[in-house]
């Protein structure tokens, strides 16, 4: 076992050092001065040759390779050029980037299996339970309709760990684009007119900044949707969730039609409806949208 792990690793090693060949050359060969984008377009020929140089883009292509290798061999995958964060420090921030099952499994590994804190991942509702009378399909609510607490709160603890999961992968897009945005905001100009006229903090970032930091923020919210649709199969799976993402893939196994077609309907329903709204907010966020309309 112990040399076919070692001959594994022999063998990967000549393809990480293509993949990291590879991936130096077609950055540099991408089009564009990432100078003279960081220097602005009203920047001077020598603003921009400064740049050039503080970023090491002066220097032969070989010595770049040369001195980023050296920056690997030491753990350093350099800065971003847009966060000014150190490349390793925003890969470990990005929520996004872990596979959601994966998440769920961890989550499952520490809070069930290790702490005992979480129910086992059986579903809905633990097999010690009876589901409530059906009213409304959900059994939260139904539980809460017929004042049965010990199920409300089955089904509850059950909910907690699939909706932790779906919620790391969600919030990490929408975090990240709503602090860029406001960022952005912040440092605009009529941002710093609002605070030079003696407003107060609160106002100026509520009022001002968060409102119009907002769009980019509600176009993430509908991307994040979209991409949910396909996570929740895994959770639900993961988690052993009776859910429609379960129920569309079964029936496509099984070639039956007729579920595989109203699933795809609903959710395409859904998406349109979402679409709406995020047009809606458009409109109450920025006047200027409803006027161009």
């Amino acid at each position: 076992m112990l040399m076919m792990v070692v001959k594994r690793m022999l063998i990967a090693v000549p393809s990480l050092i293509g993949v990291v060949i590879v991936t130096f050359l077609l950055t540099r060969a991408l089009p564009g001065d990432p100078a003279a984008y960081f220097a602005g377009p009203a920047a001077t020929k020598e603003a921009i040759e400064q740049i050039r140089v503080k970023l090491g883009l002066d220097k032969p292509l070989y010595l770049q390779f040369i001195r980023y290798v050296g920056d690997l061999a030491r753990g350093d995958l350099g800065n971003s050029l847009t966060t000014g964060q150190p490349v390793g420090h925003e890969i470990k921030t990005a929520g996004v980037s872990l596979p959601v099952f994966f998440t769920g499994l961890i989550l499952i590994y520490v809070f069930y299996y290790l702490l005992g804190w979480a129910p086992a991942p059986l579903g809905r509702l633990d097999v010690f339970f009876s589901p409530p009378p059906h009213v409304t399909g959900f059994y939260l609510i139904d539980s809460l309709i017929a004042g049965d607490g010990e199920v409300f709160v089955a089904s509850l603890t059950q909910l907690v760990l699939p909706a932790l999961t779906l919620g790391i992968f969600s919030l990490a897009p929408i975090a990240r684009m709503t602090r860029a945005s406001m960022l952005a905001v912040l440092a605009s100009d009529f941002v710093r007119t609002a605070r030079a006229s003696g407003l107060a903090p609160f106002t100026v970032v509520v009022t001002y900044a968060f409102r119009n930091a907002m769009l980019p923020v509600v176009t993430t919210l509908g991307m994040v949707f979209s991409f949910l649709l396909g996570a929740n199969v895994l959770v639900e799976k993961v988690f052993a969730w009776p859910g429609i993402g379960s129920f569309a893939v079964e029936a496509l196994i099984a070639s039956d039609f007729a579920p595989l077609q109203g699933f795809v309907l609903t959710m395409a329903v859904m998406y349109v409806a979402l679409n709406l709204l995020i047009d809606v907010l458009y409109g109450l966020i920025d006047p200027r949208v409803r006027i161009e309309a």
